[in-house]
């Protein structure tokens, strides 16, 4: 297993990924899509979450492939960031056809961060301009850490943010994760290691070495704050997957969550992951997809708090060391 050459969800080809931020509100949005419709399926662990359209990925429903999904900022306010994505497919011409209309399948997931520092006293929902200004940023290359719906995330002792990672298996399919970490929980462990660290690839966050194990006695875990909860993600691959195995790979990507944050998955946290299949190359093992799946979580997980930037206002520290 190694990264794509940009170490990127997108190095599934086909794929392009959009931020959209406001530094002063502190939040932002962040949207998946692609040149053509995709399968997607979804599978929700936390016991906060908040969502749209997600019913409609289960393997017996009408629709079988999306145009985009979206990860956001703003809690309830954040899903109308969709509105914004769908605005902008409607107008390329994009969307599920009925008769001679179109409508844009745009499921989305969201994370608290209404609590951490920004200006929150709009008159108009922010979210809907955000969603189609990360629309038409689209592209294979995007900002991680501060960026995005990892605008204004925090974890139990860091800044939080916007990580993404990559793999090619020996198999040559790729499978990619997209994450905005905004958890409970912690990414490090005391002295500041990543938990994620087995499978870090080179030095993708830091290069920083083991933790040590996680001590209950000596490490207590968190305490539950205003402005932390949930980590939404998608993780994605070239291999041909139909809406009943992608469900199965979303299922499976949790153990990368579990893997990096401690604890995940908790009431507080709206943990949950999208799955997305491009359907470029054939079946692939299913063993070494879900495999791969949470490993590439995991490491997208400790980049985005490694990559988190410093800014006004901010309510925590980031882990990387400043410059």
């Amino acid at each position: 297993m190694r990264p794509g050459p940009l170490n990127l969800i997108t190095d599934v080809a086909g794929l392009r990924v959009g931020n959209a931020h406001d530094g002063g509100l502190k939040s932002g949005v962040t949207a998946l899509t692609a040149g053509a419709p995709f399968a997607a399926a979804v599978h929700v662990m936390g016991g906060a979450p908040g969502t749209r359209e997600t019913d409609l990925l289960a393997p017996d429903r009408l629709v079988q492939a999306v145009d985009a999904l979206v990860l956001s900022g703003g809690s309830a306010f954040g899903l109308a960031a969709c509105d914004g994505v769908a605005d902008g497919l409607r107008a390329a011409g994009r969307g599920f056809a009925v008769g001679d209309a179109r409508v844009p399948i745009v499921p989305g997931a969201i994370l608290f961060d209404l609590l951490n520092g920004g200006a929150k006293d709009w008159d108009l929902n922010p979210y809907p301009a955000l969603g189609r200004r990360a629309f038409h940023a689209a592209d294979t290359r995007f900002a991680l850490g501060s960026a995005g719906a990892g605008t204004g995330a925090m974890t139990a002792n860091w800044k939080g943010g916007l990580g993404s990672a990559s793999a090619v298996l020996d198999n040559a399919a790729t499978v990619g994760a997209l994450v905005a970490v905004n958890a409970v929980g912690s990414v490090t462990a005391p002295g500041g290691r990543f938990w994620a660290a087995p499978w870090e690839l080179g030095d993708e966050f830091g290069g920083l070495g083991l933790a040590g194990p996680f001590d209950p006695a000596h490490e207590p875990l968190p305490q539950k704050r205003v402005g932390e909860a949930t980590t939404i993600a998608i993780v994605a691959t070239d291999a041909t997957l139909d809406k009943a195995g992608l469900s199965r790979l979303a299922t499976a990507a949790h153990a990368g969550l579990a893997r990096a944050i401690v604890p995940s998955h908790t009431p507080y946290d709206g943990d949950l992951v999208f799955a997305v299949s491009t359907a470029a190359r054939p079946a692939a093992d299913p063993f070494a997809l879900s495999h791969a799946a949470a490993c590439v979580l995991a490491r997208a997980i400790a980049r985005a708090v490694w990559s988190a930037a410093p800014a006004p206002g901010d309510l925590q520290p980031c882990r990387a060391p400043a410059g």
